[in-house]
């Protein structure tokens, strides 16, 4: 149950006289956040954000990570993991049983009753420049999945072929927003911008030689795009480009 309709329902006890006010007050002292130990959740996020927290999988312990995700399940949350390896997902999941995760994407979650299903008829296009920036598009097209928004995927359409991008023109064009996922140079961005009349968030990866520094490179490209209209997120960040593009396809 997420907090608004923890929230509606606490007030419709207090209406119909079936909750005291005092019980109530109690109840709604634990919705902005809670400190379990491991982590202090924050309750309020999708009062205020639209969707609940997303917990970042790495670096914590497999004990931390229990103590989350029951925390969240017993108050029948959707729980959304990112950044999780699959042996870490295995050893999770044989204690909580109820989580999916998709491998490419490394991220495991679980809805409690959420939709999840897209909505409407507008979606996200994710475009990627290669095939080793599969893994990060991935994690941004399960983002926005799992936010319910659809998703249109084109991928290993980069510069070095550029006549592949062209037959998907018109996908692109009917796109509310459009990720563009791109390693080595990160030129593809700047090239989609151009032809379409839709925001693009850039995201730099860290696919490239020597010279690409791990990112730094197409990062650099892409925040200096002379086509207006492109944002950039951080490299490899997939799920921070899947998050804005469905805030974006929201309005």
């Amino acid at each position: 149950m997420d907090s608004i309709t923890h929230t509606r329902r606490l007030l419709t006890k207090v209406k119909n006289r079936t909750m005291s006010v005092a019980r109530a007050l109690d109840e709604l002292a634990e919705l902005p956040f809670k400190d379990i130990g491991v982590a202090t959740i924050d309750h309020h996020r999708v009062l205020r954000r639209g969707f609940p927290e997303v917990i970042f999988g790495e670096g914590k312990t497999l004990a931390q990570l229990k103590t989350i995700v029951r925390h969240f399940l017993d108050r029948r949350k959707p729980v959304v993991i990112t950044r999780l390896p699959e042996q870490m997902f295995s050893d999770l999941n044989a204690d909580i049983g109820l989580l999916e995760y998709d491998r490419d994407a490394l991220m495991a979650y679980h809805l409690s009753g959420r939709p999840g299903r897209a909505r409407g008829k507008n979606y996200i296009a994710v475009v990627t420049a290669g095939t080793s920036d599969y893994r990060v598009a991935r994690e941004a097209v399960v983002t926005a999945r799992l936010m319910g928004h659809r998703v249109r995927l084109i991928h290993d359409v980069g510069v070095a072929g550029v006549h592949r991008l062209f037959r998907h023109l018109r996908i692109l064009r009917k796109a509310q927003v459009v990720i563009v996922v791109a390693g080595m140079e990160g030129a593809l961005a700047s090239v989609v911008s151009g032809l379409i009349a839709r925001p693009v968030v850039a995201v730099p990866t860290s696919v490239g030689y020597g010279a690409s520094f791990k990112g730094l490179a197409p990062l650099l490209t892409m925040m200096n795009s002379c086509s207006p209209g492109v944002s950039v997120v951080n490299i490899d960040n997939g799920f921070g480009a899947g998050y804005i593009a469905s805030l974006i396809n929201k309005n």
